[in-house]
């Protein structure tokens, strides 16, 4: 996923009831890409919001099965 998607959600999460007076967008800075995509998905947990469905599909894709 691209930053600046990462970055969307992120403000989609930052207007969440729950982080409302709280600034959890400011660290991406310093972020790898990586790393954001861990923070945004650790706070969109957090918010009680379901990761969009392309996020999902491509962690899916990506995980070996027992089949494998």
């Amino acid at each position: 996923m691209s930053r600046f998607a990462l970055l969307e959600r992120l403000k989609t999460v930052q207007q969440m009831p729950k982080y409302q007076g709280r600034d959890i967008t400011t660290i991406s800075a310093v972020l790898s890409n990586q790393a954001l995509a861990r923070h945004v998905d650790v706070c969109e947990q957090a918010a009680g919001i379901a990761p969009p469905p392309v996020a999902t599909a491509g962690k899916a894709a990506g995980t070996p099965t027992a089949s494998a």
